[in-house]
């Protein structure tokens, strides 16, 4: 008794955790949670993160060059006959010689100046980290903005579901009367046939907006990295509020904070570097060296040793006579210049009609909005209108059909706009550079 006690006790316990999580999967995703989510899990961005993460070990190895280099150099030789070892042995005397001789060099330079080369080169580097993090900036609004179009997608076909529920129940009830006069003789049954082919049709458009919904959902997964058929409910936030945006401040703050053109502006910093480095072929290259090296009959190069020296120099490296090359080359880094500038150019002003089409966009939805509202009011009174007058036979079966189609197209024109001007604000405010929330 006990033991059927415990076990039932626990299958309590087993369903309630059950239900449980089964409330927690089923808890609707905010906007900003989805946002969140996709953030955290998209692949570009990730891509765009290690992108940053490789420029800054560029730029750690340009720092490098700023330093010293050390070489080493081991060897050993084999002689056909035993041969003399450095310079202090009389010419000719084969006393100590050995066939098995080794050598040991090593030296260190170190760079003092390259014509400003070195210096540039980090510059660039540097300046690449930066267009690195500039990179994703504009990926994460990429990736928001795909989400908030994504989400009021979803919106959007939820309610075109709801539409056609109720087409297809208002349908339905049109039927029923239009049986009920029919079986008294009041009406022909050419207009309940036209009953049941309009009931038809709007199970079919039931159909479609299930299908679509469930498309919508699974897109939406795959932008977040979910499976495509898991289960998704979302916060229905399909509202209208007024747009506070103006086109002049619109475009001033797309021109201050769009990433885009301050990766721009650090690629024609860049490319000002390179026309430096060119340059630097003007220059002579001066470097500090010192070597050291020894010569011994031994493989530890510590029994008798036949040759020690080490030196100290300073090298100037100046190159003569290449014909112009580097003139040439200090021309095409200008011109890289130029097409960087004019790129930065043609960036602004495509965000500038970038800008204006969405914000003219965003005021087309607003309008559409109240025009969509109006027509639901009028296309209810409408079909109230035909259905008082069908009851009386003054109306015919046509009229409160094509009354019932018309409050269909209003719900879902008001729906379409709601999700336009949503959509609409969303894609403005990326082209503003702006984040969300």
């Amino acid at each position: 008794m006990k033991i059927r006690w415990l076990v039932g006790f626990l299958f309590l316990i087993f369903l309630s955790a059950g239900r449980g999580e089964a409330q927690v999967s089923s808890t609707p995703l905010t906007l900003e949670e989805s946002i969140k989510i996709a953030l955290e899990r998209n692949l570009r961005l990730h891509s765009a993160v290690e992108g940053v993460v490789g420029s800054q070990f560029r730029k750690r190895a340009a720092t490098t060059d700023f330093l010293a280099k050390w070489t080493g150099q081991y060897s050993y030789t084999r002689y056909n006959d035993p041969t003399m070892i450095g310079s202090s042995l009389a010419i000719g005397s084969a006393v100590n010689t050995s066939r098995d001789i080794y050598n040991f060099s090593t030296s260190i330079t170190q760079p003092l100046f390259a014509g400003g080369s070195i210096l540039s080169n980090y510059r660039i580097e540097k300046l690449g980290v930066e267009i690195a993090q500039t990179d994703v900036e504009t990926v994460k609004r990429d990736i928001v903005l795909l989400v908030r179009e994504g989400y009021f997608n979803i919106l959007k076909a939820e309610k075109f579901v709801d539409v056609a529920r109720q087409a297809v129940k208002q349908f339905e009830a049109q039927l029923e009367v239009a049986k009920a006069f029919f079986e008294v003789g009041i009406i022909p049954k050419n207009d309940l046939l036209q009953s049941e082919v309009r009931l038809a049709n709007a199970r079919q458009g039931l159909v479609k907006a299930e299908n679509d919904l469930a498309i919508a959902k699974s897109s939406f997964n795959s932008l977040l990295r979910r499976d495509l058929n898991e289960p998704l409910r979302i916060v229905d936030i399909l509202d209208y509020k007024p747009s506070p945006y103006r086109l002049e401040e619109s475009i001033e703050e797309a021109l201050r904070q769009r990433p885009e053109i301050k990766n721009a502006e650090l690629k024609v910093s860049q490319a000002k570097e390179a026309v430096k480095i060119a340059k630097s072929g003007f220059f002579p290259t001066v470097s500090l060296s010192a070597n050291y090296g020894r010569t011994s009959e031994e493989l530890g190069l510590l029994g008798d040793m036949r040759s020690e020296r080490w030196t100290i120099q300073t090298l100037a490296t100046f190159t003569i006579g290449d014909w112009g090359k580097t003139s040439f080359k200090v021309g095409e880094a200008k011109v890289k210049v130029t097409q960087a500038e004019d790129s930065k150019v043609q960036l602004k002003e495509g965000i500038i009609l970038e800008v204006k089409q969405d914000y003219l966009n965003l005021l087309t939805a607003e309008k559409n909005i109240s025009v969509a509202e109006k027509a639901i009011e009028q296309a209810e009174e409408n079909l109230r209108l035909n259905e008082e007058r069908y009851k009386y036979q003054v109306a015919t079966a046509t009229d409160v059909l094509d009354a019932v189609t018309l409050l269909a197209q209003a719900r879902l024109n008001y729906y379409s706009a709601l999700s336009d001007f949503n959509i609409a604000k969303a894609r403005l405010e990326r082209s503003m550079g702006r984040m969300y929330p």
